[in-house]
């Protein structure tokens, strides 16, 4: 299983431990990282995510980012925009996505309590792409 992940540099010091816990999953479930993409904020993944989903390299991608709840509602129009896109994506390519995504409406407590949650979007796409295999 080849994965890929992509990460927001928005709210980096949960981001950054994110994509560390997340590749340690993925080494401890067996399956090769083919590439890291860094971008400027969740709303800029759907683009990089589609670009991956082509490559013959990926089977799955996982995303990782901290939506913080600010001032205005903006977190919860990037959360809810993004992932509904990625979903798109997800569907139209025939490649699983492993949503990690905390927020919106969290403090940034909240996002450092939910690092680890960057794990079970792993493991998702892992048991994802097992059971697509089943199918085929």
């Amino acid at each position: 299983m080849r994965l890929a992940v992509v990460a927001s540099e928005f709210n980096y010091d949960v981001t950054s431990l994110m994509v560390e816990r997340a590749r340690e999953e993925i080494e401890f479930l067996g399956a090769e990282l083919t590439s890291v993409v860094k971008v400027p904020g969740v709303f800029d993944m759907p683009l990089a995510v589609q670009r991956l989903m082509k490559l013959p390299k990926v089977d799955a991608v996982v995303v990782l980012g901290a939506v913080i709840e600010g001032e205005t509602s903006h977190d919860e129009l990037v959360a809810n925009q993004s992932a509904r896109k990625l979903l798109d994506i997800s569907v139209q390519e025939g490649k699983p996505l492993g949503l990690g995504i905390s927020g919106p409406g969290e403090s940034r407590s909240q996002a450092q309590d939910r690092i680890e949650k960057s794990a079970d979007a792993v493991r998702a796409v892992v048991k994802m792409l097992k059971r697509l295999r089943t199918i085929s």
